[in-house]
């Protein structure tokens, strides 16, 4: 496959890839993240980027050190679910999420946002 097409089908993957995981993640949170960041929360913006920049961080990880298509596809639906898990359980162990990041706690959105990248750097440490 030329390269320029190769590239265009990694950068499009990776990209459909970043939506779904956007999609989903919101979908799974208690809250409307779109809804609260259009309002200003900053509490909401700090957990959603990191997250966003945690996933992407393990694709871009996936990215450098595969060299299938597929490998990269496997590795990239993998980070979404440990992306997932790790909210979940971080959520369940630190209790109220919904109630701290709807009043606006940015040091909690903050806390959220700084888990994600963590997973997402030591997910991407893996891959390597």
């Amino acid at each position: 496959m030329p390269a320029i097409l190769a590239y265009l089908l990694h950068l499009l993957t990776a990209a459909a890839m970043v939506l779904a995981f956007f999609v989903i993640y919101t979908r799974i949170t208690p809250f409307d993240e779109v809804l609260l960041v259009r309002q200003g929360n900053q509490a909401a913006a700090f957990s959603l980027a990191g997250a966003l920049i945690g996933f992407s961080i393990t694709l871009a990880s996936a990215l450098l050190h595969t060299a299938d298509y597929y490998q990269f596809l496997g590795w990239g639906i993998g980070a979404m679910v440990v992306q997932v898990l790790v909210y979940s359980v971080a959520t369940s162990l630190l209790h109220m999420a919904k109630d701290q990041i709807e009043a606006n706690n940015k040091a909690f959105g903050g806390l959220l946002g700084a888990i994600s990248l963590s997973i997402g750097v030591i997910n991407a440490g893996c891959i390597s």
